[in-house]
């Protein structure tokens, strides 16, 4: 039969022939089948490979900050003998019960008399042993205890640093010799550094501290969390719910993308640009950090933001509308809220990579050296971020433990955000069929 074209129908075709079931037995259709399992097996070996590779890599990691940086979390203390009355401190024990006891301690000579009691334990260059912050640990005893200036005391101080070292193995052989002898004595003991999270920045690695940095981070983070947060979520909102599909809004959606992509050191310029040089506000304040973490993380809240948003059904808009909600009330009474586990889950995300963060916060000048921690987010700080990055780059061996020691700090901090992030996702998201 021929096709046939008649007015008004559609062009009639010949119907084809039956085809012919597929014989799964014959040799090219066998190959063609092992060279797809084989290409299935080698596909599932790269994966499984990539896994283990990432697994290893990360492990690496760990183990390296772990074994390089619990040492910074030890202290190694000497015991000082010092004998208060033959040290002939300029001291009234009773002007230590009043509001000057910070003046009277300083003036007092416990410095010179720190370094006279290890000379007479510990022989002509005994001082060389102790920290160069140890009577420090002597003043604090003091001022403690007055009664300790009556007569002999024992007082742990810290080690000088090339000891320390020793003291966890990784010294030379004449301070391992040194600390062989110590502990025949008794007099050297390694045990738990609460003040490397309560003290602040140093140039003796046995004295540092990230609580200075730590406080500074927090400060920084708060500045951002109140600036970028409200900001983002709103802009969401009104780009989703409320703003007209124009060239405009395709224009600043283009550019929100742009910005969650831009190098964070840009921001650290427009940062320096606007709030020190156009605004003056204080340098390398919290203040000035947060404000330029905060243009940074807000694009990336938006975008969170919005995506959460959209993913909200549109029939729960259409029942609020149905029982009387006015479209003010459907958003933040009912959008809002179930959006809401997203955006927390972005903004976490957002705000720990903020925290991790050093080139834009150098740029507006909070790599300073800071001896006492911020009281106020308008005084100057530092992040512990840039503290890391300023001990790297200490040629004193002691610093080495105490910048791993301050990465595991960031870490687990990174980790505790992140695993929030997952919680709030897991409790409060709610799944649509």
């Amino acid at each position: 039969m021929t096709d046939t074209l008649v007015p008004g129908l559609p062009l009639a075709s010949t119907p084809l022939a039956e085809r012919a079931p597929t014989d799964w037995r014959t040799d090219s259709m066998q190959r063609r089948i092992r060279k797809r399992y084989a290409s299935e097996r080698r596909f599932r070996f790269f994966g499984l490979a990539a896994v283990i590779m990432s697994a290893g890599f990360l492990a690496f990691l760990l183990i390296t900050m772990l074994s390089n940086g619990l040492g910074g979390f030890t202290q190694t203390q000497l015991k000082l003998r010092v004998d208060f009355p033959a040290a002939g401190l300029t001291l009234d024990p009773a002007r230590l019960a009043g509001p000057g006891a910070d003046f009277a301690l300083a003036a007092a000579g416990i410095e010179r008399a720190t370094d006279a009691a290890a000379t007479a334990q510990f022989g002509t260059d005994g001082y060389k042993l102790l920290s160069d912050g140890a009577w420090l640990r002597v003043r604090a005893a003091v001022k403690a205890d007055p009664k300790l200036l009556q007569g002999v005391a024992t007082i742990d101080v810290p080690a000088s640093d090339s000891l320390d070292i020793a003291a966890k193995g990784q010294g030379s052989a004449e301070a391992e010799a040194i600390v062989a002898e110590l502990e025949a004595q008794k007099l050297i003991s390694t045990s738990f550094n609460p003040n490397f999270l309560t003290a602040s920045d140093s140039t003796d690695p046995t004295t540092v501290g990230i609580w200075g940095a730590l406080k500074g981070s927090l400060y920084t983070m708060l500045v951002t969390l109140l600036i970028a947060f409200p900001i983002g979520v709103l802009s969401a909102l009104y780009l989703e719910e409320y703003a007209p599909k124009n060239r405009w809004t395709d224009l600043i959606e283009v550019s929100i993308n742009n910005l969650a992509a831009v190098p964070s050191i840009i921001f650290g310029l427009l940062g320096l640009a606007v709030f020190l040089n156009v605004f003056h506000l204080p340098r390398s304040a919290a203040l000035v950090g947060g404000l330029t973490l905060a243009l940074m993380t807000m694009p990336v809240i938006v975008i969170a933001g919005r995506n959460a948003i959209k993913s909200v059904p549109p029939s729960i808009r259409d029942a609020a509308l149905a029982v009387g909600a006015s479209p003010i009330q459907v958003v933040f009474h009912h959008v809002l809220p179930l959006a809401l586990p997203g955006i927390l889950t972005g903004t976490i995300i957002g705000m720990a990579r903020a925290l991790g963060e050093t080139a834009p916060l150098l740029m507006i000048g909070m790599r300073a050296f800071m001896v006492s921690p911020p009281a106020r987010i308008t005084d100057p700080a530092t992040v512990l971020p840039v503290q890391i990055f300023l001990w790297s780059d200490q040629v004193n061996r002691g610093f080495i433990e105490k910048t791993s020691a301050a990465i595991i700090v960031l870490l687990v901090f990174l980790l505790a955000m992140n695993g929030l992030a997952i919680y709030l996702r897991n409790k409060f998201e709610t799944r649509w069929s």
